[in-house]
């Protein structure tokens, strides 16, 4: 089973660790409770792999915290930066995800959350236990940093 799960669970684990060191850990964590809690998993509530992937995501999270603490910075704008999509078409996505690893940990974990995994705000501030002002801050925060570094990049 960890052979045939090792892929899926890593990816997931890569998208929010700063190394693969980190995501190995993260990812050994995360067998660790589903091979403990596999008992508890309800076929009708849905499928394993989504089972697997709440784990694997709620260890990144956990080990996030640990790393750093979540500050209660709030925007009151909306307003969102631009990113030149051309600047965009020019990089691939493995430094587009070396880039996102460069954020500070809690605005990694909301721009991880938020823009690659689907959350909404409302969801991210009940895992992360901040406001969802928080949530919108750390997602503008990262959008405004991933915009400064892909415009250095390629200018």
């Amino acid at each position: 089973m960890y052979r045939q799960l090792y892929g899926f669970a890593m990816a997931i684990a890569m998208r929010y660790a700063i190394d693969e060191q980190e995501a190995a850990d993260i990812m050994s964590h995360a067998f660790v409770k589903m091979f403990r809690s596999i008992s508890t998993f309800d076929e009708t509530k849905g499928n394993f792999h989504g089972w697997l992937k709440r784990i694997v995501i709620n260890e990144s999270l956990d080990h996030i915290k640990q790393r750093s603490r979540f500050t209660t910075q709030e925007i009151d704008t909306t307003d969102e930066p631009a990113i030149n999509n051309a600047v965009i078409e020019k990089t691939d996505a493995a430094e587009i995800m070396q880039l996102i690893k460069q954020l500070p940990p809690a605005t990694h974990a909301v721009f991880v959350l938020f823009a690659i995994d689907g959350f909404a705000h409302k969801e991210i501030a009940a895992q992360l236990n901040i406001s969802e002002g928080t949530s919108k801050w750390h997602l503008s925060e990262a959008r405004k940093i991933l915009q400064q570094k892909l415009t250095s990049i390629k200018t």
